[in-house]
């Protein structure tokens, strides 16, 4: 980045962008710029000029981030636990206020990786099937990943994405995506009547949205 040689910046260029669009990630805080294909470089080396103080302002507002290892705070569903390094044995074991995670270094990053990822599979599928069930309406598939700047997805043929970092979140709020995400298998749009499916499946979910407003890029602090 010209005179900030500090930051680096993704630039990608694309056929479908009519403007300039800078996103900071909260999950690596990587800095993207997305830019029309012709676009001269002397304007983009501008434009992010222009924001080189935007773009510090950004980076230092999200949280630091986080590699979990013993000792380490974590949030899981609702409540901290401190994660711990298990004596022996391969299973990770969670307690009221603890993750007892096998292994040293790589494997324990390793283990608590696939544990979250297997835990929040199993919510995500036992929040779809209880909405969809009330719904009346089929999902054909459900994944997790761990996109940058949703946290669910409802394609056309039924598909539905859900974020694992939800799982790092209280129980409501993964519940409150989960139904939002099968509202879409009734409304593909966000409607009136979309809204008054999400209404029927989550009642007052509105404190919900809030909080992931106001806490959602806390959840990508943490190196999972």
């Amino acid at each position: 980045m010209p005179g900030f040689p500090e930051l680096t910046v993704l630039l990608r260029r694309s056929a479908r962008a009519r403007r300039l669009t800078l996103r900071v990630s909260a999950s690596d805080h990587a800095i993207t710029l997305t830019v029309p294909t012709r676009l001269p470089r002397r304007q983009i080396d501008r434009f992010l000029q222009d924001h080189a103080g935007w773009i510090r302002d950004r980076q230092a507002a999200l949280p630091d981030l986080v590699d979990p290892a013993p000792g380490v705070r974590m949030p899981l569903e609702g409540r901290e636990v401190t994660l711990v390094r298990a004596a022996a044995g391969r299973r990770v074991i969670e307690t009221a206020e603890t993750l007892e995670v096998p292994g040293d270094g790589a494997q324990f990053q390793s283990r608590l990786r696939g544990w979250v990822r297997e835990t929040a599979r199993a919510r995500a599928s036992a929040y779809c099937t209880e909405y969809t069930g009330r719904l009346g309406q089929d999902m054909q598939r459900l994944t997790l990943r761990d996109p940058r700047s949703r946290w669910g997805s409802c394609t056309s043929t039924g598909n539905i994405m859900l974020s694992w970092r939800l799982l790092l979140a209280p129980r409501e709020v993964f519940a409150y995506v989960a139904a939002h995400e099968v509202a879409h298998l009734a409304e593909m749009n966000h409607s009136r009547a979309f809204w008054d499916v999400v209404e029927r499946l989550y009642p007052d979910h509105a404190p919900l949205r809030h909080w992931l407003r106001e806490n959602g890029a806390t959840l990508h602090r943490f190196r999972l």
